[in-house]
């Protein structure tokens, strides 16, 4: 299980050049509320990057990307994917980022053949620990911890990377941090209730992450948004019987005390 070595580098937005001089736009990769990814490919290498495109025609949009490439140049970490430049057009912001070859570890979860046994959550759930521990540790917090956010490096392994610091704030101790945004079935209930967050509003994300690794199902989804956010705000989850009949106590302790109301 060797570690690919990977390049560090502090990028500054690049408003001189032309992004399309160096790099060649492939297919679409996804679409989110940014903008889109597409494949790159470096045209004096021939290496095959992501480009996360940026619709960037007010300021606003602008300094929401910036901040992003801010937040990244203080990430460097092998479980955290990495920006490698920034271009700075008229109506965008394109990043050039690592391409992580193997999917949404989402997409692994709902096939067929994922096994939802406690060695297989195990080697996921260490190496987002890793990832969020390093962040904690430069005081950066990821607020949209979830199953699409993990992306697999291969098919086959069972590696991951963090990714999307879009939504990603520096914990500052005078400030309180409050948010508006996240995504129901992951968001904790401090986030719900507009009061401040913290490094606790990612943990809760992880021990929602590590119940849908280990039983294939989500504890707080009803059937819409807002029976979903009422179930988060009175923290009200129990363990399916069937779902976690072979999972040890340990990993339910775990996910026990990650899942509660109060974030002290």
């Amino acid at each position: 299980n060797v570690e690919e070595s990977v390049e560090y580098y502090q990028v500054t937005l690049n408003t001189k050049d032309k992004f399309s001089d160096f790099y060649d736009q492939l297919e679409k990769l996804g679409v989110g509320k940014f903008g889109q990814v597409f494949k790159l490919i470096e045209k004096s290498t021939g290496k095959i990057y992501a480009g996360k495109f940026y619709k960037a025609r007010t300021s606003r949009d602008k300094e929401s990307a910036r901040q992003e490439v801010q937040v990244m140049n203080c990430l460097h970490h092998p479980r955290l994917v990495q920006c490698l430049a920034a271009f700075e057009a008229r109506t965008e912001i394109i990043m050039v980022m690592e391409y992580i070859a193997g999917g949404e570890l989402f997409e692994r979860i709902v096939g067929d053949n994922f096994e939802h046994t406690e060695p297989t959550s195990m080697r996921y759930m260490q190496q987002i620990l890793e990832g969020v521990q390093y962040m904690h540790q430069q005081s950066i917090l990821h607020l949209d911890l979830k199953p699409e956010n993990i992306m697999c490096v291969n098919k086959t392994g069972t590696r991951i990377k963090i990714i999307d610091f879009g939504l990603a704030q520096k914990l500052d101790p005078n400030t309180p941090v409050k948010i508006m945004h996240g995504t129901p079935e992951f968001v904790a209930p401090e986030v719900i209730g507009y009061e401040p967050v913290g490094f606790t509003t990612d943990m809760w994300s992880i021990g929602v992450i590590c119940y849908i690794l280990l039983s294939g199902e989500s504890p707080f989804q009803g059937n819409s948004d807002t029976e979903t956010l009422a179930n988060v705000t009175t923290a009200h989850w129990e363990f399916d019987e069937e779902m976690f009949a072979d999972i040890s106590e340990n990993a339910k302790g775990f996910i026990s005390q990650l899942l509660k109301k109060d974030m002290r």
